[in-house]
């Protein structure tokens, strides 16, 4: 029996019950990405490295400032699991909650730095008069080399946690500010948030509903290397004698008191410089995985 054009053409077109292929979620995407071995290790690694920071306390570990000149330098033991110190403090001890303090300022300089240069970010790409004044500031803030800027903080307000915070949030915050900067200049050049600023839309809708989450994937990918640039650079300024005390323990303090050493004893640079160089490594690899997942060229590929 011979079917009519018509016929096929109503054969060879989909119905609308037949289940259609559906773009992969973010979070599917994601464990697909996890099942390769670099970015399992990295979410395995900075998951420990979180567990460890957070139960420290439960760990057997001890007080990580206590000195005990009687057990200075004592090797690799059940009392000392990674030995002692100069001082006679517990390596092991220093090393867990060294990963507090990393942790601490790595989420207090990310969550910081992106609040402020979201909000200036925002405003400097809004409004062309704010542009042009706030830039400036940011290109004169972005030539100063940012670990010289730190240190010039640090020395001149004391070294505390709090001013370490700062010294390593403003050099990051023009960095965030341009990013933020150009995805609402780019946005606000769109058809259809033209219409909308013709339409009479008020600029606090404008900007929370069409503009600010268009931010949100860049600054998350911009968070995760804040985050390892934030740790790396205390441990640096610790490193230098310009950071955090010395008895507060922090990785860059632990390496700054065992490098006098390092030929006797090489585990006192060696733990934390380890510890620091995976926690780095698996920062930038969940970046760059983060990168390729919300960028939507990225996306399709994926």
């Amino acid at each position: 029996m011979s079917t009519s054009p018509a016929d096929r053409n109503i054969l060879s077109t989909p119905s609308s019950d037949e289940p259609r292929s559906a773009k992969p979620s973010f979070a599917r995407r994601l464990l697909r990405s996890a099942r390769s071995l670099p970015v399992l290790v990295a979410f395995v690694v900075l998951a420990l490295v979180v567990f460890l920071a957070i139960f420290a306390p439960w760990l057997g570990t001890t007080d990580p400032i206590a000195i005990d000149p009687g057990s200075r330098f004592a090797s690799s033991s059940a009392v000392h699991w990674f030995g002692s110190d100069a001082f006679g403090r517990d390596v092991y001890s220093r090393l867990l909650h060294g990963a507090r303090v990393s942790l601490i300022v790595g989420l207090g300089a990310t969550f910081a730095s992106v609040l402020l240069g979201l909000v200036i970010g925002v405003f400097a790409g809004y409004f062309p008069r704010v542009d042009a004044v706030v830039m400036r500031v940011m290109d004169g803030v972005m030539a100063i080399p940012s670990i010289l800027l730190a240190i010039a903080l640090v020395s001149l307000t004391g070294a505390t946690l709090v001013t370490v915070l700062v010294a390593i949030i403003v050099p990051e915050i023009p960095r965030v500010v341009r990013l933020v900067r150009s995805v609402i200049l780019n946005v606000r050049s769109e058809a259809y948030v033209e219409a909308a600023i013709l339409l009479g839309t008020p600029m606090w809708r404008m900007l929370t509903r069409h503009m600010v989450p268009n931010t949100v994937a860049p600054l998350i990918v911009q968070g995760t290397f804040i985050f390892a640039s934030a740790i790396l650079t205390e441990a640096t300024l610790s490193f230098l004698g310009a950071g955090l005390p010395s008895e507060i323990p922090s990785w860059g303090n632990m390496m700054a008191d065992g490098r006098t050493y390092f030929q006797l004893y090489p585990g006192l640079v060696l733990y934390p410089g380890i510890v620091l160089a995976l926690t780095l490594l698996s920062s930038n690899i969940i970046g760059d995985v983060l990168r390729d997942l919300l960028d939507p060229k990225m996306a399709k590929r994926t």
